[in-house]
């Protein structure tokens, strides 16, 4: 039984855990949610590697912070995860964390839509590469995902958005597919869960407009975030809690929010939160594995 909830931070979490010989990755780690967890399992003593595209600005934001290893890395580019290779023969935990959201339309790698290919296919990838270092048992991968996926299911039969682009729409698939994975991974021997943060404001949302996120009811007027929304060392909580929690031992593939594993959504309020059947569909999991392993060309699981 948890003693967290959903305004605990990243902090609070690791309180008394000892992560001291351990190994993390985490994907964003330099910035947003992605830098408080960062901070949170290096304070808690473990040895965490951050993949950067942006190298300068990750040495810069993570000065000081102590046993961080920065490395080259851009999810978009699947030359750029097959030569990742990190210094350590083992890892802990693996935290799928970067990401972009309500991008325009853009396209990466064969013409993939960019949230599902950065999001999803670039994190299907770098753990795949990472298969060696991965150990039944010992092992947690958190993917990031998020109440977005309320928006949208799958689209399998145009999961790149060749007809009728939506900014929202693909992100929220994107979402999915984030939960999906962990399902499957769970199931491949890797202990693995997803987690939704909560409503934050980082520099996650900095393609959106200011006026859009007036209208998404995100900030006030006056550019204050609204009620309800949780600072990032909050936000970055429940990821840190579902890579180390003794109470989600034999719960792999689990959403989490708040510190919990996630009841079944009973509403389209993405803040009362909560997770969608298509989130968790072992069956869309598998066929979601199956269509990343074939756009990507990578599986070393099955």
């Amino acid at each position: 039984m948890t003693t967290y909830g959903a305004w605990s931070t990243a902090d609070e979490v690791l309180a008394g855990v000892d992560l001291r010989g351990s190994n993390a990755l985490v994907t964003g780690g330099y910035s947003g949610l992605g830098l408080e967890i960062t901070r949170a399992l290096s304070g808690a003593g473990a040895r965490v590697i951050v993949p950067a595209r942006r190298m300068e600005v990750a040495r810069r934001a993570l000065l000081g912070t102590e046993r961080v290893d920065v490395l080259a890395l851009d999810l978009a580019d699947l030359a750029s995860v097959r030569d990742f290779s990190p210094p350590v023969a083992t890892l802990d935990i693996v935290i799928a964390n970067a990401g972009i959201m309500a991008w325009p339309e853009t396209r990466v790698g064969d013409g993939w839509e960019a949230h599902f290919a950065i999001n999803h296919l670039g994190h299907f990838a770098l753990v795949n590469q990472l298969r060696s270092a991965l150990v039944p048992g010992r092992t947690r991968v958190v993917s990031v995902s998020s109440a977005g996926h309320f928006l949208s299911g799958m689209r399998w039969d145009d999961p790149h958005f060749h007809r009728g682009y939506d900014h929202w729409l693909a992100y929220a698939q994107s979402k999915t597919a984030n939960a999906l994975f962990a399902v499957h991974l769970d199931r491949l021997g890797i202990q693995a869960h997803a987690v939704h943060p909560g409503s934050i404001l980082t520099p996650l949302q900095r393609r959106i407009p200011r006026e859009e996120q007036v209208a998404q009811g995100w900030i006030t007027a006056d550019g204050r975030p609204a009620q309800g929304f949780k600072t990032p060392a909050q936000g970055a909580a429940t990821a840190t809690w579902a890579a180390t929690s003794p109470a989600l031992d034999g719960l792999g593939g689990a959403y989490c929010q708040d510190c919990a594993v996630a009841a079944p959504a009973t509403t389209d309020d993405m803040l009362v939160g909560g997770v969608k059947p298509w989130a968790v569909d072992p069956v869309g999991a598998a066929r979601l594995w199956e269509l990343s392993a074939k756009l990507t060309g990578v599986d070393a699981f099955t």
